[in-house]
């Protein structure tokens, strides 16, 4: 159980590193085409009466720029000042080895296995695809080894002079497959970015999280732990248990999806361990469990964000694209619409 003093430092640790850094910077032909000179007043600032909204850049898995510099213009767009930053726009920034690996079509048809839903010939693809991205994880694990921290560095004062933040980091270096020396790169590499935590998808090992929180309290820095329908209101508890530093990143969506009955019960409950949340608007297992425009669905999405401002509650609301984008449209819009209709919600 946390003690006071620990809630109060990662409190502070969060404000910190999701303070905005303030002034004005060129940025030149590389990122956006032509120069252009951001000033204070046109930098985003989607802190909406108290409430942190941010995005996890995995939103942006569509568009056909994957580079730091695309999707720092994405971000941008969609109006949004602090992110949860997946690992390959940032790796790749640093030199991070190529792969011929359809990544998005991975990332799709994992989370089709998820529900059931491949079919035999899609799983023995898939499971080629697993094979080919394990080979090509240990090329990633070499190059961790050797690199500085020098390119880290100069994208999160990229980040952080365009006015977006990086309040998480989500590399591929925390499962049970990754080597010590790559959990340890992690962890470095979040802090060199100005995240307060990192995230991944639980492990369902308690060994694994027992060895995490105990490398975070190292590190300082924490380990949020994600989950999908396998959500449960004490589906944390042994990891949070464990270490002061390990925490949720809840998934409000998924919760419903999975026929939790009081998604605003385990906000209220678990906010002094919650890191970040996400949200998305996901139907109940008697509606389908749909991914779905928001509002059309069954996540409590605005009294979710109304609880957060009321309660003053610390930790960032991290918008995840995961509905089908309609035609004629894209993915920065699609977080766009979303960013407003949690801004409204902020603003009720």
């Amino acid at each position: 159980m946390k003690t006071n003093k620990s809630i109060a430092q990662r409190r502070s640790f969060l404000k910190k590193s999701t303070a905005f850094i303030t002034g004005t910077t060129l940025l030149g032909p590389s990122l956006f085409g032509a120069p252009r000179l951001l000033t204070l007043s046109s930098k985003p600032n989607s802190k909406i009466n108290g409430v942190q909204l941010g995005v996890i850049t995995y939103s942006f898995r569509s568009m056909p720029d994957q580079s730091a510099e695309a999707t720092l213009q994405y971000i941008l767009d969609a109006g949004i000042s602090a992110v949860e930053l997946m690992g390959d726009p940032a790796e790749v920034y640093a030199g991070k080895p190529k792969s011929s690996l359809d990544r998005r079509g991975f990332y799709g048809m994992m989370r089709r296995k998820r529900n059931n839903e491949l079919t035999d010939e899609e799983l023995k693809e898939f499971a080629k695809m697993e094979t080919a991205l394990s080979e090509y994880n240990k090329e990633v694990a070499e190059w961790r080894s050797t690199i500085t921290m020098e390119k880290f560095q100069e994208l999160r004062k990229m980040y952080n002079d365009a006015g977006v933040t990086i309040y998480a980091f989500k590399p591929n270096a925390f499962g049970k497959e990754n080597t010590d020396a790559e959990i340890n790169w992690g962890m470095k590499t979040a802090k060199t970015l100005g995240a307060s935590h990192v995230t991944l998808e639980h492990p369902k090992d308690d060994e694994h999280t027992a060895k995490l929180g105990k490398m975070a309290t190292e590190h300082g820095i924490y380990v949020a732990y994600h989950g999908h329908e396998q959500q449960t209101p004490t589906f944390w508890d042994t990891a949070l248990k464990q270490s002061d530093h390990n925490a949720l990143n809840l998934d409000i969506g998924h919760f419903v999806a999975a026929g939790n009955e009081n998604p605003l019960g385990i906000i209220k409950e678990k906010h002094e361990h919650i890191m970040s949340m996400h949200i998305k608007d996901r139907q109940t297992p008697e509606h389908h469990k749909g991914n779905v425009f928001w509002g059309t669905g069954d996540t409590p999405i605005v009294k979710a964000l109304q609880l957060m401002r009321d309660n003053n509650y610390f930790f960032p609301a991290t918008i995840e694209l995961e509905y089908d984008i309609p035609e004629g449209s894209d993915a920065v819009k699609e977080v766009r619409k979303c960013f407003e209709y949690a801004k409204q919600a902020l603003e009720s």
